[in-house]
């Protein structure tokens, strides 16, 4: 399975939508979006994960390293994603307490919004 990236601007957040599989294969070009995005001066990004089948701890350290680049210009990077396995990552990780994790889209960027 390859790794199919996608990103759009919503209510001035840059979401990124990511599917199929985060690997030590695959992540330098979620690494890369995400440098790039930044470096554009997008600093609240949402990572929708909805479609994403497998995340390993290539990806997850692409995602911490992408949550320290918007940090550093008081920026957010928050993900959507409701699926088990997926979450069991985060949760056995402990960065459920790093990320702001969501069910939708539009929920993550009203808590920040609300923030």
């Amino acid at each position: 399975m390859d790794l199919k990236l996608d990103h759009h601007t919503q209510d001035d957040t840059e979401i990124v939508v990511v599917e199929g599989e985060i690997d030590v294969y695959t992540a330098p070009r979620l690494r890369e979006l995400l440098i790039d995005l930044v470096n554009k001066g997008n600093f609240h990004l949402v990572v929708n994960m909805e479609k994403v089948e497998f995340l390993d701890s290539t990806g997850l350290g692409v995602l911490v390293g992408g949550l320290k680049r918007v940090r550093a210009h008081d920026g957010t990077l928050d993900l959507v994603c409701t699926q088990e396995r997926i979450l069991k990552i985060f949760r056995i990780t402990g960065l459920t307490k790093v990320f702001g994790i969501h069910d939708s889209v539009q929920e993550a960027i009203d808590k920040r919004k609300s923030k």
